[in-house]
């Protein structure tokens, strides 16, 4: 299967594109945000790598036709999950926070919690494919990232927002002056999810006031989610139920089977 078949796309209008792998039918597929500058382009976020997400975004002329008048791409993932970052290793220019810098360069599994089924595969991307084969590429860091770094496309800029506790290294990508913030895992539309095991519902709850900070000083129109779909600033009632919520259910026996599980799957990795 080509990349071309692979993936899909959406325009949203004034240069941002969503990205989505085709053949992972899962509540685990992950948005690819592809948003381009007038000197920088990058990709938020690039789904589990099965087939070349440059290839595609090449094939479909996203980033125009004339290869002498395209701009830098940088790959940034809102956090090294499988679901996140498997593709990251196509990429030249890739950004991650610093806390998830080691568990990306050492391919850490266990931390990026790789758990991919064959049934979540509608069709294999090449012959022989099996899922139990799949894992997360070491990668490099190009750009380490921190709290309020800025990642300047020319006529727009992103400011790098870390927001832990779905993960460690979660980040959220702020455009101020369009009032878009690209949330990945940190919220979304559905069950929000803090039992992994670098997961800290401490933190979690810091982030989501922090998010809903942003939405009563009228920071945020538009949040682009790391799953399912956009929502606009009305719907952040989703970090606002969170933190009622957060303190009071229980996770300690789900967050036990996971490591098991996660361990039983990787048992090279780190824990």
């Amino acid at each position: 299967m080509s990349a071309a078949d692979w993936y899909a796309h959406k325009s949203l209008g004034d240069g941002l594109y969503w990205i989505q792998e085709r053949f992972y039918q899962s509540e685990n597929r992950s948005n690819i945000w592809l948003l381009r500058g007038s000197h920088q382009d990058v990709v938020i976020d690039t789904g589990l790598g099965l087939r070349s997400l440059p290839d595609y975004i090449d094939a479909k002329g996203l980033l125009g036709e004339d290869p002498q008048r395209k701009n830098p791409l940088l790959a940034i993932a809102t956090h090294t999950h499988f679901d996140h970052s498997g593709g990251l290793h196509q990429f030249q220019q890739v950004g991650v926070h610093s806390a998830e810098v080691d568990a990306l360069s050492s391919g850490d599994n266990f931390e990026m919690v790789t758990w991919l089924s064959d049934r979540e595969i509608t069709e294999a991307p090449s012959p022989g494919w099996r899922a139990r084969h799949y894992k997360v590429k070491a990668v490099q860091p190009t750009h380490i990232l921190q709290e309020g770094d800025v990642i300047n496309l020319g006529d727009r800029k992103q400011t790098v927002l870390h927001m832990p506790g779905h993960s460690r290294g979660s980040i959220c990508l702020h455009d101020r002056e369009n009032k878009l913030l690209f949330t990945g895992d940190v919220v979304y539309d559905g069950h929000m999810i803090d039992w992994l095991p670098y997961s800290h519902v401490s933190d979690y709850i810091s982030s989501c006031e922090r998010l809903v900070g942003l939405v009563d000083s009228e920071q945020v129109d538009q949040v682009l989610p790391g799953h399912y779909n956009t929502f606009g600033a009305n719907s952040f009632r989703l970090a606002s139920s969170y933190i009622r919520q957060g303190r009071l259910v229980p996770r300690f026996a789900r967050r036990t089977l996971t490591g098991v599980v996660l361990r039983a799957s990787n048992p090279g990795s780190a824990c």
